[in-house]
């Protein structure tokens, strides 16, 4: 590897951590490793903290990539809970709302999975990293203050649903850059007369690229720095 003049390391991204804090750590390890002060370090893509999967960091000058891997194609794993919302559309707030779900049917699960394919417009929670006047969003949402945000057009290009858990749906689904899944999971309940929160959720692939191909974030430094007992 040639991780000064560029390199692309697929990331199995832990739960609980943020895009930047595995950015961060890659980054402080490349420059004790190297014995540098400064060094490009990127992701093409945020996942949430609560999100695991493949995260794509790139190093050097394949920093010049991330837009290009940022725009393409992308499918997640995961799961909703059916009859109960939060603010924040998954599980960094709690539950806040509790809807009826007697009355849902799989036929009818099926049939708003269905909906949801093709071109479509999308708002992003006002729980996420979107920028509002230079500001993220989820600053606002944490102030109590309330926000306006433009929306913006997606493409889903698959979607499949499992309800043999029911009230939890297992889905896997394939969609285009800047699709924010928990939104996904707010309009999924809206559409079945309930509420829905996102649950768990794991990025599987992006463009070219497979969660298979990952490794974790630990795996990655002993490879920076292999004889570093510190670099942890």
């Amino acid at each position: 590897m040639n991780l000064q003049e560029g390199e692309v390391l697929l990331v199995d991204k832990p739960y609980g951590w943020t895009s930047f804090d595995v950015v961060n750590k890659i980054r402080w390890n490349l420059k004790r490793a190297l014995k540098l002060k400064k060094i490009k370090v990127g992701h093409a893509g945020t996942l949430d903290p609560l999100a695991t999967g493949l995260l794509i960091i790139c190093t050097g000058k394949r920093t010049k990539n991330v837009e290009a891997y940022m725009a393409e194609e992308k499918t997640y794993t995961g799961t909703f809970l059916l009859g109960k919302t939060t603010p924040s559309f998954d599980l960094e707030t709690p539950y806040n709302s509790e809807y009826p779900i007697s009355h849902i049917t799989p036929e009818q699960i099926q049939k708003v999975a269905g909906s949801f394919i093709g071109e479509q417009t999308q708002v992003a929670p006002v729980y996420s990293a979107k920028q509002i006047g230079g500001k993220r969003a989820y600053l606002f949402a944490r102030e109590g203050k309330e926000v306006q945000i433009k929306s913006h057009v997606i493409t889903i290009s698959s979607f499949t649903v499992k309800a043999d858990r029911f009230p939890e749906i297992d889905f896997e689904i394939s969609c285009s850059k800047g699709t924010y899944i928990r939104t996904i999971a707010q309009d999924f309940g809206v559409q079945l007369n309930s509420g829905a929160t996102l649950i768990a959720l794991r990025r599987t692939r992006s463009g070219q690229f497979s969660v298979d191909q990952a490794k974790p974030v630990e795996e990655w430094i002993k490879s920076i720095n292999p004889n570093d007992a510190q670099a942890l």
